[in-house]
């Protein structure tokens, strides 16, 4: 079966490492985006502003899907949205295994005050 590429949107674009990464490892385009969608953990990645996020797959040979990119804000083409979020998807790979627990995504303390704030309303 082919690779067939994704194509670059508003929402999100591909490195061409990534595009590499994924045709070696067997991932699909969706594969990648539901990895993105519903993580089961997200870590502050290697590289600088970008985030690593990971689902487990399998059950009797586990591993793990990873997925790096980097989140910037854009201004929209079209006129109805202003400003979108915009995901640049850097690289992607299978871990053999479990991969041990690093550093979570850091999120400033005002930030967390408002979240319990609102919790407990």
């Amino acid at each position: 079966m082919q690779f067939k590429p994704p194509k670059n949107t508003e929402e999100r674009s591909w490195t061409k490492h990534s595009l590499e990464k994924m045709r070696f490892y067997g991932l699909s385009p969706q594969r990648v985006l539901r990895v993105l969608k519903s993580p089961e953990r997200c870590e502050k990645a290697i590289a600088p502003n970008c985030i690593a996020c990971m689902q487990s797959v399998g059950q009797k040979r586990k591993t793990e899907i990873w997925v790096m990119y980097q989140n910037k804000i854009r201004n929209s083409k079209s006129k109805i949205r202003k400003n979108i979020n915009h995901k640049k998807i850097i690289t992607a790979w299978r871990y053999p295994g479990a991969s041990p627990i690093r550093g979570k995504i850091p999120i400033p303390k005002d930030i967390l005050e408002e979240i319990k704030l609102e919790l407990r309303n």
